[in-house]
């Protein structure tokens, strides 16, 4: 049986939904909008939101400007149906004729005039795993360019497309790990060639900020890792730490949890203080949604690491631990290897998200954006220390070889 929707995690819907209202056009598309960012059913949250209006005497209510959607549908039935005339056309045309991208020239040559330029028909193609960018086919059609000029013009526009779509981070290493992904074989010093050429780089880590506070009062739990991250399969080891935004509106605190066999980002939360309940939402989440994707913690088999800060110390996180048959670990105040791989992904969060996107304004800024980041942290961004792979297909692929493998942790 499924664990229900964390009260946590309702709250913070609903308050998103609340405070972001005014961003989108109509309520159900900031329900919507959240709700994927939280994984949270959008008519789960359309009642919740109800239920809170309700509870506080406002009138549900939604507005449409219907004029302005009645032209984006029409803009996009227009280029829907051009789309579906260029495909229908190059299938037929290209039945014959097999030598790309000479064969894509000829094609754009035939119909520029039917489908309203170049422009319209590359970006048909190129959405269609038959990409030419139109700097190509101008190159191709000058005939002065030389055959290296040609492929970097085919192959720049789909770098840029990696690095932006990447939040602008990747270097050419992560840039060049995609392209094989997708298909593009291309030399790496190519890749770093063209990037240096295009003015893109990756991001650069700044400096450690240190949020850990002991203490020294209370009894700690043992370090169960001994600096050893390394887990033979998923729910085997958590590593846990928060770190802090600067925001308009005040300081904001965001805690983790990582699962170390996949660096998968499994639970986070943020509030405007650092006590417990900050560390226990994150813990919570991470919980849920493991038994939500059907693979939950089992009881004794998972080891939960974490700093020495007085947060992590705490009764009430050890009780909660030990109710859900969790092992506590914790390791060595004023010493960042102990909880190295934590330390690494607060890092990439730091480098990656808060300091290229800010300033930031508020707590809902920066749990909108966390909520996005670390969805494409666990299903997009390519770890080098995972093959260039995304955590959440590193764990599909072991469940498919190892799907019953256990292992229990002592407690």
């Amino acid at each position: 049986m499924r664990k229900p929707y964390p009260s946590e995690v309702r709250e913070r819907a609903v308050r998103l939904v609340l405070e972001t209202r005014d961003q989108y056009e109509t309520e159900y598309q900031c329900i919507r909008s959240i709700g994927a960012k939280l994984d949270v059913g959008p008519e789960s949250l359309r009642k919740w939101v109800r239920q809170a209006q309700t509870d506080a005497g406002a009138r549900p209510g939604t507005t449409t400007e219907e004029s302005a959607a009645m032209k984006a549908l029409k803009r996009e039935n227009a280029e829907l149906k051009r789309a579906n005339e260029i495909l229908k056309a190059a299938a037929s045309f290209f039945a014959a004729e097999l030598d790309r991208p000479h064969t894509l020239v000829a094609f754009i040559d035939e119909h520029r005039d039917r489908f309203g330029g170049v422009e319209p028909i590359c970006r048909t193609l190129t959405a269609n795993d038959c990409g030419i960018h139109p700097s190509t086919y101008y190159a191709h059609k000058s005939g002065t360019t030389s055959a290296r000029a040609r492929r970097d013009a085919e192959i720049v526009p789909i770098i840029k497309e990696i690095h932006e779509s990447n939040y602008g981070v990747y270097g050419y290493r992560k840039v060049w790990a995609e392209l094989n992904r997708r298909g593009h074989t291309v030399a790496q010093c190519t890749v770093s060639r063209l990037m240096k050429a295009e003015g893109l780089s990756g991001a650069v880590r700044g400096k450690k900020i240190v949020t850990t506070v002991s203490d020294k009062s209370v009894d700690r739990a043992p370090d169960l890792l001994q600096r050893n991250f390394v887990a033979s399969a998923p729910n085997r080891v958590w590593v846990a730490d928060f770190t802090h935004v600067a925001a308009w509106a005040g300081t904001v605190y965001v805690a983790f949890v990582v699962d170390t066999f996949s660096r998968r980002i499994v639970g986070w939360s943020a509030a405007t203080n650092k006590q417990t309940p900050l560390i226990l939402s994150a813990l919570e989440m991470g919980l849920w949604q493991r038994d939500r994707s059907g693979f939950p913690v089992m009881p004794r088999e998972l080891i939960h690491h974490s700093d020495a800060g007085s947060q992590y110390t705490s009764f009430r996180l050890a009780t909660h631990l030990a109710k859900e048959k969790i092992a506590a670990s914790i390791g060595s105040v004023g010493d960042a290897l102990d909880n190295a791989l934590m330390e690494s992904t607060i890092g990439l969060y730091k480098t990656e998200l808060i300091k290229r996107q800010g300033p930031w304004r508020t707590l809902a800024d920066v749990e909108i954006a966390t909520a996005e980041y670390v969805d494409w942290f666990n299903s997009t961004r390519l770890h080098s220390e995972l093959g260039h792979t995304p955590p959440a297909e590193y764990e599909a692929k072991y469940y498919s070889q190892q799907p019953n493998l256990q292992v229990t942790a002592t407690i």
